[in-house]
């Protein structure tokens, strides 16, 4: 069956994909950290009050948030530290690249599992697709 450009041009991307986040929490090549957030989309999907926070697990003085943040094709999330700020992320549309000191993992809507942002996490992600690339984050930050 003949395929077309375009069907051709996505079935290499798919490929180059796979075998990315075949390597996904295996150090490729490294770029240097971006120190400012370009491309971004932030949408609130909800929140845990500081109150309920405190009366249900007696945490207090932060919120448990979920969010959708869409990197545009080009974008970037600037480096950043989770050592106060433990989260989770999973990517649903789109590819993630995750950098870390040690390298960068490629996470795409296929991948298994999520992102883990514990204590000892300290990351940047880009966004080098030409399709705008979407995370559900769900994390615990500062009331504020």
């Amino acid at each position: 069956m003949a395929r077309s450009r375009t069907e051709l041009t996505r079935l290499a991307a798919a490929v180059a994909l796979f075998a990315a986040g075949a390597l996904a929490g295996t150090a490729l090549a490294t770029s240097e950290p971006p120190t400012e957030h370009k491309g971004l989309k932030v949408e609130s999907l909800g929140k845990v009050a500081e109150t309920s926070m405190r009366t249900q697990i007696g945490l207090e003085g932060h919120v448990l948030q979920l969010r959708a943040i869409t990197i545009e094709p080009g974008g970037q999330i600037a480096r950043h530290s989770h050592a106060t700020r433990p989260g989770l992320v999973k990517v649903v549309s789109g590819t993630w690249v995750e950098g870390r000191p040690s390298g960068e993992a490629v996470y795409g809507a296929d991948t298994p599992g999520g992102i883990l942002e514990d204590a000892e996490t300290d990351h940047w992600f880009f966004n080098r697709g030409d399709e705008p690339a979407t995370a559900i984050v769900c994390d615990i930050v500062p009331a504020g």
